[in-house]
């Protein structure tokens, strides 16, 4: 087996922001010079999720948008939160509505998520947008899965008919990833806590995605050969949540960590919200 293909995520997401820029161009145009908008909150002063929402808007500004930044203490409630989403629901120069996960602990953040206009949901985090996806009908995906699964298409790695196999099962990463896999014809197992013999799923996977949220948790020794690792994890060690330095001589194309699913997830949020903007004046993607 030849050296393996890698998933380049940050050069696609500045390829990707460079066509963005030209559909926001055109947006603008149509608007009469009106900015399209990404809203996004964030509660509490967590420097982490800070980072990102900056990371976002520095984003917005590269490819021509415009970002609001909705700031509220760490204190908010959880009435407090739905009326600042409310708000952004019915400002129509909102196009796309980012709520900074995790949220203070004392915030129902499932009914805040969900609180989002479906048409506004870019991040793909409500149940309604989830289950439309789901069922193959039009909704936002979650970011990162969708940029993964663009990363995919980019490479143009086969999914039909290959077996994949997901660790973890969260509703933002896990679930979603699952089910656009199985949408697009894979056979699909989703891992977890309670998995049994866990080496040898993984073992099986044609394509693994890694997003148990543990460094290194998944071995290289587990790998199949030939297999196509997303490794979708990213912790303080610049590690992700597969131990790639051993897993690579064993997999035919991988995302490097960092500079594959990361720069991915921001890239189709973007990409998300300039397609909202787009529908919203009635220029088609």
């Amino acid at each position: 087996m030849g050296d393996p293909i890698v998933l380049d995520g940050k050069t696609l997401a500045k390829a990707t922001e460079a066509e963005l820029a030209q559909r926001v161009a055109r947006v603008v145009e149509r608007s009469d010079g009106a900015l399209p908008v990404l809203a996004t909150i964030l509660v509490g002063d967590d420097p982490a999720s800070a980072t990102y929402v900056k990371m976002k808007g520095n984003a917005c500004r590269r490819v021509g948008m415009d970002s609001r930044r909705v700031t509220l203490p760490e204190a908010t409630s959880t009435e407090e939160l739905l009326a600042a989403i409310d708000a952004l629901n019915d400002d129509p120069a909102v196009q796309g509505i980012l709520l900074q996960h995790p949220v203070p602990s004392q915030i129902d953040e499932r009914v805040c998520f969900d609180r989002i206009a479906l048409e506004k949901d870019v991040d793909g985090v409500t149940a309604l947008g989830f289950g439309r996806m789901a069922m193959g009908e039009p909704a936002f995906g979650s970011a990162t899965p969708a940029g993964i699964m663009r990363l995919l298409d980019h490479y143009e790695i086969p999914i039909e008919g290959r077996r994949a196999v997901v660790v973890g099962r969260s509703p933002i990463l896990g679930k979603p990833m699952a089910a656009m896999l199985l949408n697009r014809n894979a056979t699909v197992t989703v891992c977890h806590s309670r998995t049994r013999d866990l080496p040898a799923v993984v073992g099986e996977a044609e394509i693994l995605v890694g997003a148990v949220g543990r460094p290194e948790f998944i071995r290289g020794d587990w790998v199949r050969e030939g297999a196509v690792v997303i490794d979708a994890g990213y912790h303080p060690a610049k590690v992700g949540d597969v131990e790639l330095a051993s897993a690579i001589p064993r997999c035919s194309a991988y995302t490097p960590v960092p500079g594959g699913v990361g720069p991915m997830t921001i890239a189709t949020l973007i990409a998300q919200s300039v397609e909202a903007a787009e529908r919203r004046i009635g220029i088609a993607s």
